[in-house]
Parts: C-alpha cells; structure tokens; sequence
C-alpha cells in the first residue's frame, strides 16, 4: 500500500485527487483560474466538500471560462444563488466574477497569469521536505506578499492563508510529505 500524505481521507474522490493532481505544477491559465476559483469558495468549508461538488462548480461556472465569468449578468448571478449544486454564497460568487475579469487584467499586463503568478516562486516549484502535520505551514512569507499583491488589485478572498492553499494545489511548492509516495515523483 502506498503512503500518502497525512491529509488524505479514505474518500476514492480524495485519493484521486492526492495522487493525480495536488501539486503538480500548473501552467495553464484555464486551470489557474479553476483552482483560484475552487480555494476562494473553499475558505471556511472543507476540501472535501469542494471535491464532491467540483462537477457541479463546473457546469454552473461555464467550465470555469473566465472570459465567460467576467461578462456574467445579474441575470447570471442570481442563477447561480438558486443553484443548490455548489455553494450559494454571495460574496463568494462575486467575487468569482470580480477575480475573473482582474484575471484577465493580470493576463493583459504579464502575457498570462501563469507568468504573474510563477514569477513569485521564481518560475519553479518550492520542494519542501515536511515530515508531518506540523511541519507544514499554513501561510508563507511569499503567500502574504502574492495575497497582499491580489487584494491590492482588487481580488477577493485572497488571504495569505487560501493562497498558500493554491500555491499547493498548483504546485508551486511542493508540499507533499517525506514519506508519501508522491514527494519523489514531483
């Protein structure tokens, strides 16, 4: 059986999750924005609740197409309030649509966000080497500094906090414990 990190539920969804995506570093601004989208309705819920409604973010968020997101009508908004499918929380659709068209501002000014948002890591994976729970920080110097950097253009629900969740997920570092199998493979 292989090891996995501390995290990891015996959920198969959360299983998946581990081993084929967290972490792996991401380049495309497509998937960029699914993952800044997913961390921000994250904030104060689980994981793994976000997982088990990752489809239904996706159907009800045009497949996370930004360019879509940045031009959604009021008409649009209260869809997505009566959408029992994801999390209908105002402030939070909102600002997937405030992130959205500050997105493609950062696009416009760095080539992609990509560029933008690598550029803080100096365009390569951090590899840490934690060995348990504790170890593993819940923010970082350059997590305060990406969110400080995002709210100041005007991104919601950016927090030092939910940004170095996103610097996992995409792998900008390398989070994966010592002792799971997928800390030599990244």
């Amino acid at each position: 059986m292989q090891h996995r990190c501390f995290w990891v539920t015996e959920s198969t969804l959360y299983q998946e999750y581990h081993d084929n995506e967290w972490g792996t570093p991401v380049y495309d601004d497509a998937t960029l924005f699914e993952f800044l989208v997913l961390e921000t309705f994250q904030a104060g819920v689980s994981w793994t609740t976000i997982l088990n409604k990752r489809e239904n973010f996706r159907k009800a968020f045009d497949n996370f197409d930004y360019q879509k997101i940045a031009k959604y009508p009021e008409s649009k908004f209260n869809e997505l309030m009566q959408d029992k499918g994801i999390m209908r929380n105002k402030l939070k659709i909102r600002s997937a649509i405030t992130n959205a068209q500050l997105f493609m501002e950062i696009q416009n000014e760095f080539g992609s966000f990509s560029n933008f948002i690598w550029s803080y890591v100096n365009h390569k994976p951090i590899i840490n080497q934690f060995k348990t729970r504790s170890d593993v920080p819940a923010t970082t110097e350059i997590s305060n500094q990406l969110s400080k950097d995002l709210k100041k253009r005007g991104f919601k629900f950016t927090g030092s906090t939910i940004m170095y969740a996103f610097m996992q997920a995409v792998g900008m570092v390398n989070d994966h414990t010592a002792n799971c199998f997928k800390f030599s493979e990244t």
